[in-house]
This record gives structure tokens, sequence and C-alpha cells, in this order.
């Protein structure tokens, strides 16, 4: 798959894979048969699944050869242990911390919070202020990001629900839900936050694996869906012993 930087076209865009191998491999396997010819990836790369060391290894070859990759609060977490997250998720951190080697979170560690690229903004929450990892849940939430940035498309994810904003040039705000595989043009007349869903824990209802094809000549976002063996995660999960939780979610999409 090329990732060359420049003068992209089509960018798969993941977020949220949460050591999630089957998911992450699905999702990968999706772009490639979309002819994705760069990827960006938003955060989040371990925390909640069980193959945190794949997930960074993966992450860590791709970036090697052009990705690009930010840092999400969960992989924050590996070296800044957070009192933000619940307890469970602090188990799962905890455990991960025990498993990836010093290289493996300093690969984490080193990894900015936001990337700039063709007029566009990717960040793991929202713009306003990056590190303290706020969610963009309404269409208040969304003015605020905003605001706060030049880039007329601002591309996010922490939230694990799909979801689109834009801003007239009066300042009015407009929300909706995507509809998957229908292309939505990103007028040039408004600005836009686009949050993806999540790879690794959708919880928008729907289990199956989510990512975002851009276009970035057509300015075109194309939300995706794909179904993962979901039976292997959760028993993945399991066998390791972390919350059971996270393995029930993964059915349900919550």
């Amino acid at each position: 798959m090329a990732n060359e930087g420049d003068g992209a076209m089509r960018v798969a865009i993941f977020s949220d894979i949460h050591a999630n191998r089957p998911a992450f491999e699905a999702v990968l396997a999706a772009a490639r048969a979309r002819h994705a010819e760069r990827i960006i990836l938003l955060g989040d790369y371990v925390g909640y699944g069980a193959d945190p060391e794949w997930a960074v290894d993966v992450v860590s070859d791709l970036v090697a050869k052009g990705a690009s990759a930010i840092l999400g609060n969960h992989d924050r977490a590996v070296r800044h242990p957070s009192e933000t997250m619940n307890d469970a998720a602090q188990i799962v951190i905890a455990w991960t911390r025990e498993r990836l080697t010093a290289d493996r979170q300093d690969f984490l560690d080193r990894l900015p919070l936001t990337h700039i690229e063709e007029g566009a903004l990717y960040v793991h929450a929202e713009a306003s202020d990056p590190a303290a990892w706020h969610y963009v849940r309404s269409a208040d939430d969304a003015a605020r990001s905003l605001a706060a940035t030049d880039a007329r498309v601002t591309i996010c994810g922490h939230v694990h629900r799909p979801a689109l904003y834009s801003m007239s040039a009066v300042g009015k705000m407009t929300a909706f839900v995507p509809t998957k595989e229908i292309p939505v043009q990103l007028l040039t007349g408004r600005r836009w936050l686009v949050v993806l869903g999540s790879v690794g824990q959708p919880r928008d209802g729907i289990a199956a694996a989510s990512f975002a094809m851009f276009d970035t000549v057509r300015q075109e976002i194309t939300f995706c869906r794909v179904p993962y063996d979901i039976d292997a995660a959760a028993a993945r999960i399991r066998d390791n012993g972390l919350p059971s939780w996270f393995a029930d979610r993964l059915y349900l999409g919550k």
C-alpha cells in the first residue's frame, strides 16, 4: 500500500484500534481493497484489547513505510498513568504497560498530538486542547474545536461513534450521523469536523469495525464498516484475564 505524503488522493484513516488484532487486520485489508494510497492513524492503539505488542508493532511498521500516526490518551497512559480513566480501563493499561518493551513504549511516547496535511488537521480528541482529551459529542463541542484551528477540515476519534459536524460562514452548526458507504462531500463553503468511529471498540450499536476513506482531491469522506472475527478478539481478552466487559461489549458495539 503506497503511503506517499504529498498529493495523496485516497487516504485510509483509522482510530481507536485498542489492541484488537482481528479488527485491525480486517480494516487494513479493506483499505487495501479500496486502493488506499496513504494511511493516517489517530491514536489509541492500546487499551481494552489483548494484543498491544502486535498493534504497536504494526503501527510502527506503517509509520516506517510513510504513514502518519498521532497520540491517543490510552497510548499516553502507558507512560503517564491517568486518573481520568475508569478502574477497568486502568487495569488493562497496567497490564499493557507490563507487556510493552521500552522500545514500544518509547515509540508511543514520541507520537505527536496533532498532524496537519493538505489543509486538514488530524487529532485524537479535539483541537482546542488536544492533551486534555475532551470528547466531541455535540455541536457545541464541535464549534469549540473548530474555533481553535484555521484548518477547514478537522478529523478526530476518541468518541467511538461516527459523526459529522459542519459550520457555515455565519457560524451556524449542523450535525448528523453519516451513513456507511455513502460519500459525503466536504463542501468548501463550510468548515467540517469529522468524528471517526472505532476500529477495535465501536460504541454506536454496530459491532463491525469502523474506519474512513478520505478522497483529498474530491474532498469526500466515506465511512466504512467491516465485519471481523469478534469471537477471536473476545477470547483473547478473556484468556488473558482482562475485564470480561471489554469482550462482551464487542458483540454489542457499545
